[in-house]
């Protein structure tokens, strides 16, 4: 038994039948014509359309060797339950997540040893130097921001990070419209043409980075970035020195899912890029495929200072390699109702000013 190829208006989705008197399709729906050649061509593509497909070989990171560890201690907050990986020297310090108090747990040991670190290249004077020049002028900004013993608690950290490299083959089909306007003595015109646009071909990434920490916000560490990876190094302890290391809490396996996110949307945006000459331009349909998907696992150094404040967090993050900063600030309502008083108060005498002086003139 032979069945009848139902085809879907690329325009408005409705069914398309065949029009007797025109001898093409037509989508009753939205009286947009067709011809059959046209709608076998776009019904082949469809048809080559499929899922996603994001796999990665995961295996980042390796063993630690024996005594590699030696000399490194795990400090614990009983606060916010972070956990930081320091050298014997540290001492009693405060949890950079939450600023209180952290005690050392014992000798480093277990998780992974990083593939690569970046080096810190700002010390925590241009940290300070850096915090301080982003407070300038913020007259409204609660005073435990700008006291210099607060500034001075900012600490040096080590973030984990995993780096996803991979080969991305792209399909992505956009629905496009062109519109034309005229008119005559009589009326105004308008034309729209619609048009399926198809794109495919093959991005190339390397090193995506995902943090690998839930105490550090994604969007606070993608927000700082980028890194120079052409100065990383193999990972050695002796970069630890001075510094404090995040433990990572989420592993290669987990970030696959924010990797896949990162990498299609920077996928789908360089593809859009080349859609051009369209009044509008909406994506349909967008597949990627990974091939060479791997990861490794990096530490990357930022400088961070947290401050809480009326009961909410406010975090300073800086990258410790290039100095790009981010931190939201608070305003404090008690000095900004001073202010306006005052401005209030200057803006009344200057209005009384004016009116006296009018009264004497006149």
């Amino acid at each position: 038994m032979s069945t009848l190829q139902e085809y879907k208006c690329p325009c408005c989705g409705g069914a398309i039948e065949f029009d007797v008197e025109t001898q093409n399709m037509k989508c009753p729906y939205c009286d947009t014509e067709f011809e059959v050649e046209t709608l076998k061509s776009y019904d082949e593509v469809l048809k080559a359309e499929g899922e996603d497909n994001m796999n990665w070989e995961t295996n980042a990171g390796c063993e630690w060797r024996e005594g590699e560890t030696e000399g490194m201690r795990v400090y614990s907050c009983e606060s916010c339950g972070g956990e930081i990986v320091g050298d014997e020297t540290v001492g009693a310090t405060e949890c950079p997540f939450c600023g209180n108090p952290v005690v050392m747990m014992g000798q480093f040991s277990g998780a992974l040893k990083p593939d690569y670190v970046i080096p810190f290249k700002l010390d925590k004077e241009a940290a300070k130097k850096a915090l301080n020049k982003h407070y300038e002028g913020k007259r409204l900004l609660p005073k435990v921001f700008k006291d210099q013993n607060h500034i001075n608690e900012i600490k040096g950290l080590y973030v984990p990070f995993w780096l996803f490299d991979a080969d991305a083959d792209a399909n992505i089909r956009y629905k496009a419209t062109r519109v034309r306007a005229w008119s005559d003595s009589n009326y105004n015109y308008t034309e729209t043409s619609f048009f399926s646009v198809v794109r495919g071909g093959n991005i190339g990434f390397e090193r995506v980075p995902v943090d690998g920490s839930t105490k550090m916000a994604d969007d606070l560490m993608e927000s700082i970035e980028p890194y120079d990876f052409s100065q990383a190094v193999d990972f050695q302890t002796a970069y630890l020195a001075g510094y404090l290391a995040d433990k990572y809490d989420v592993d290669a396996e987990q970030s696959i899912e924010r990797a896949n996110t990162r990498i299609k949307k920077s996928t789908e945006d360089a593809f859009a890029a080349t859609v051009q000459g369209y009044t509008s331009v909406m994506p349909e349909f967008s597949s990627v495929q990974l091939q060479n998907g791997r990861a490794k696992y990096a530490l990357f150094p930022v400088w961070i200072l947290n401050t809480t404040w009326n009961g909410q967090k406010y975090t300073f993050a800086m990258n410790g390699q290039t100095g790009k900063l981010v931190g939201d600030l608070p305003m404090d309502k008690s000095a900004y109702k001073k202010w306006l008083f005052g401005l209030t108060a200057a803006v009344g005498a200057g209005v009384f000013a004016l009116t006296y002086l009018a009264h004497i003139l006149f």
